[in-house]
């Protein structure tokens, strides 16, 4: 039996590159999102591939097509799920915390307690996120207490406990994966890295929250890829691997990085706004376990990835610039 994999969530930036990757090892693949944005440059990693019969792409929104996933997965039986499928923005879900809420945690659980009836779901590949922990100075391991800051990261918290006591009394095959921040060439223009790349590179004014003095890791696309397939691969059910580079940063050094590439002042592009409400000042997260049991380490650097994804926007600009900059928040 050839194994299928159903990637949820398949237009967003990671979603498209890891079908991408599956399709090139002539994977079985369904990809299954609310909108039909593959065919924006964005996020058309897998645009010159889609037309293979090994994939099978379906509109679906799991809020107001419930009935249709179901009949999807009686019909394809997926051996894997990813599911990359979230609202996703932190300070928009101040705004509307509901919407928050019905996708991420009411939608999600739905879905999780109808695979609890099937007979073919080998693995689940959870990806959450570091928001769950809050605001944290020291290192951040697996068993780290949650404490969410935000509505997005309530909502995150919640659906991976929800997870965890599914795994623990129905032996549900959840595995959590949680990603430092990702970036590189395809992913979306509201995201500093490659806003502050297209900002630069146009004059334009890039308006950085608070002093900017954050900390992050920023971790390259096809890293993020690489920790899914060994986590389906190696991963154990019921398990939470971290993946993270151990090259923190501040967001304005970041910034001066990226404007000093390109030979522009920092101070000619960046204004500076209040903070964003309930804005985790670091993420420091520990890959030990993923690097010792998933044998598992990033392969680029923050140097390496910055350079790539400026070569991107500068052979894309003209198509780039009539791209919307900011994010859409949809319904």
């Amino acid at each position: 039996m050839t194994d299928k994999f159903l990637i949820l969530g398949s237009n967003s930036f990671v979603g498209s590159n890891l079908i991408n990757e599956l399709l090139l090892k002539e994977k079985n693949v369904i990809g299954v999102s609310r909108s039909l944005e593959y065919n924006q440059p964005l996020v058309a990693y897998y645009n010159n591939l889609k037309k293979t019969k090994l994939f099978n792409f379906y509109k679906i929104d799991l809020n107001k097509n419930f009935s249709e996933l179901k009949q999807l997965l009686k019909k394809h039986k997926p051996n894997y799920i990813v599911d990359f499928a979230a609202q996703s923005m932190v300070n928009e879900s101040w705004k509307w915390p509901e919407h928050w809420y019905q996708t991420n945690i009411v939608s999600k659980v739905k879905l999780h307690n109808y695979l609890l009836n099937s007979d073919y779901l080998e693995k689940y590949i959870r990806i959450s996120t570091p928001e769950v922990f809050g605001n944290k100075n020291g290192k951040i391991t697996e068993l780290s207490k949650f404490n969410p800051s935000t509505p997005y990261a309530v909502s995150q918290a919640a659906i991976d406990m929800s997870l965890n006591i599914f795994c623990k009394n129905f032996k549900f095959p959840v595995i959590f994966n949680r990603f430092s921040n990702f970036y590189g060439s395809f992913q979306q223009l509201y995201r500093i890295i490659p806003l502050t790349i297209l900002s630069a590179l146009s004059h334009a004014t890039l308006t950085i929250h608070g002093k900017g003095d954050s900390t992050r890791s920023f971790i390259h696309h096809k890293d993020v890829t690489s920790g899914i397939k060994k986590s389906i691969i190696l991963g154990q059910i019921g398990e939470t691997y971290h993946f993270s580079t151990e090259e923190y940063i501040k967001i304005n050094q970041l910034v001066k990085i990226i404007c000093d590439k390109l030979s522009v002042n920092f101070d000619d592009i960046v204004k500076f706004s209040e903070d964003r409400l309930g804005k985790d000042k670091s993420y420091r997260m520990v890959s030990t376990k993923a690097k010792d049991k998933l044998n598992w380490s990033p392969r680029y650097n923050l140097d390496k990835g910055i350079d790539e994804t400026i070569n991107w926007v500068k052979k894309n600009i003209k198509e780039l610039k009539k791209l919307p900059k900011t994010y859409i928040h949809k319904i």
